[in-house]
């Protein structure tokens, strides 16, 4: 075993992951980067097929961001936000007020009364460093608007089945995938769930398995935008209407990658307004062009109240998030001194100058011409190598909005037949793939495919044909 990865054995605990596993088998060390490609403390290379976790853009080594994080290192690394302002991250907050209140001219409403409803102008930015910590100040707001506006004295929350927020435990309570959240309900407050539209195994789609995305031959009346509008019915008559509603837009990441069909995020909104609610947008994986425009909530002409981004946000580089909201959830933290209405809530590295250094430089790459059509062009190349995967009799649905895939595994996929999780069949699809030098990470029997912006054409070819052979693999023996 390589020394390095004897030391992490030794003394890593490594998130989400079962260390009585990891420790039967020597791990993967990553010693350096640049482009898509990685390479581990025995000189193999591979390609970084899940951005590592969803976090790349531009890939590793990107020379516009070096220069940006070496520019700002002339000057300082770091200093407190608690009482002192900074360059970038004044900078920053300019750039990102701007850009997030840019709606794409084709998606937005013109001549509609609803036009400012669902496009309130976002005006305020509070820093922090992570997606859990951008949604957990988001949660913050919205419960303490919703007290100091008058709308409830004990503010609650609406979400999806299968929803992911992050694991601070506001984050958490929002969240409702048991195997993450179940243990810590006791610490949890309490929140309500509503269907997500999970086209593919919806009680209310009528269609049958067919080779195509479940999105496109789906049969339904979309039930699952009247559930959501019973939901709010059903709160308002307790004389406790919700605070606020908090959704991924366009795909639901950790759930499954499950994505919404076209249309449904915009209804949603509608109603969450109609109800003189609050959108919370949890952006951390979707943000940043992955998904096709800038912000997923965008493509279907629907601004949040707030707007939680991360991951992506430094292009990978460092940890930096950020909660935007409007000028009327700032208003209500204004007050004297002597009043306490200060929102108290801080981190230590709030507005770090590096981080806040290379998010300015990884916008100005994402807003080149060159980056946008190089992003177009993945996505085709994306579309149309998964399309050949469909001859595998264990992929049910594939799943893909811009630049983000999922691939889901069943044992048939004329029933929908589940794996059970004890199976690892995401995971043993995953380690067939390292073998032939493509990392990925799998979410349950549902294979991530998220390649850096940068990604060639040919990179794009070889990852998915490494995921169908080792789906060819994987199973090839498997006992019928």
């Amino acid at each position: 075993m390589h020394k390095l990865a004897q030391l992490d054995h030794d003394y890593v605990w490594h998130p989400f992951t079962q260390m009585r596993d990891w420790l039967k088998q020597e791990p993967i060390v990553i010693t350096s980067g640049h482009g898509v490609v990685l390479k581990d403390a025995r000189g193999k290379e591979y390609l970084d097929a899940n951005s590592s976790i969803w976090t790349n853009l531009h890939g590793h080594n990107h020379p516009k961001i070096n220069a940006a994080i070496k520019k700002q290192l002339g000057k300082i690394s770091h200093s407190s936000a608690l009482g002192f302002a900074n360059e970038p991250a004044s900078l920053l907050a300019q750039r990102l007020i701007t850009v997030a209140n840019a709606l794409p001219s084709a998606n937005a409403p013109r001549g509609s009364s609803k036009s400012s409803l669902l496009n309130p102008k976002l005006s305020k930015i509070f820093y922090s460093d992570d997606g859990s910590t951008a949604m957990e100040v988001a949660l913050k707001l919205a419960y303490e608007y919703a007290r100091r506006s008058g709308r409830s004295k004990k503010p609650k929350f609406l979400s999806l089945e299968g929803a992911y927020h992050g694991d601070t435990v506001g984050a958490v309570s929002v969240g409702h995938i048991d195997l993450f959240h179940k243990a810590y309900s006791g610490l949890l407050f309490q929140t309500d769930k509503v269907m997500a539209p999970y086209c593919y195994r919806c009680p209310f789609n009528r269609a049958k398995p067919e080779r195509a995305d479940a999105r496109d031959y789906r049969k339904c009346n979309f039930e699952c935008t009247g559930i959501v509008e019973e939901q709010f019915a059903a709160q308002k008559k307790t004389g406790n209407p919700y605070a606020a509603m908090v959704v991924e837009p366009l795909m639901q990441g950790a759930a499954g990658m499950i994505p919404q069909p076209t249309g449904w995020l915009r209804r949603v909104a509608e109603i969450v307004r109609g109800h003189g609610a609050q959108l919370v947008a949890d952006e951390v994986m979707t943000g940043f062009g992955r998904t096709g425009s800038l912000f997923a909530s965008h493509q279907e002409s629907v601004q949040p109240d707030f707007l939680a981004v991360a991951k992506g946000m430094t292009a990978g580089y460092l940890p930096m998030a950020a909660t935007l909201t409007t000028q009327a959830v700032f208003d209500a933290f204004l007050g004297d001194y002597s009043e306490f209405k200060t929102f108290f809530h801080g981190h230590s590295f709030t507005g770090n100058q590096l981080g806040a250094a290379a998010a300015l430089a990884s916008l100005d790459v994402l807003e080149s011409k060159q980056s946008l059509l190089a992003r177009q062009r993945l996505e085709e190349t994306l579309r149309v190598e998964l399309q050949k995967l469909w001859s595998l009799p264990q992929v049910g649905d594939i799943r893909q909005v811009g630049l983000v895939a999922g691939i889901e595994l069943v044992k048939d996929w004329t029933t929908r037949e589940q794996f059970h999780l004890r199976e690892r069949a995401g995971i043993r699809v995953c380690e067939a793939m390292a073998k032939r030098g493509v990392l990925t990470r799998p979410i349950g029997s549902v294979v991530v495919l998220m390649p850096p912006y940068c990604s060639t054409l040919s990179q794009a070819r070889t990852m998915v044909r490494a995921l169908g052979e080792s789906i060819q693999e994987t199973f090839s023996t498997q006992k019928r």
